[in-house]
């Protein structure tokens, strides 16, 4: 069973191979930096994760929710408003999706 952590590293290196992909061949780099030519290929075919998709969902919402507020929102008053529309997350999810994104309210 591969654990989170190797995910986490196969997949920085499988970005660092895709953005590096002009400059060296495939083959050469997966050689050099131990992952399997077929593993990359693999990564660039699938798609993206369930979570992230509802992630980068909620962070178009709590985006409006920020923006609306004139940013000055930050995580309680966005987790507060979205919950008000019906929209039932986490506190603690949307703290790390704004600060993730660089989005900060405003504080006294």
């Amino acid at each position: 069973m591969v654990c989170a952590r190797d995910r986490d590293r196969a997949a920085r290196v499988f970005e660092f191979m895709s953005a590096n992909r002009a400059d060296f061949p495939v083959a050469v780099m997966a050689r050099v930096l131990g992952v399997s030519e077929s593993g990359y290929h693999a990564w660039r075919h699938r798609a993206p994760p369930v979570r992230a998709q509802a992630d980068a969902a909620l962070l178009k919402s709590i985006r409006t929710v920020h923006a609306s507020s004139r940013q000055t929102y930050g995580a309680p008053r966005v987790h507060a408003e979205l919950r008000a529309r019906d929209e039932r997350h986490g506190r603690k999810r949307i703290a790390r999706l704004m600060r993730a994104a660089g989005l900060v309210g405003v504080s006294r």
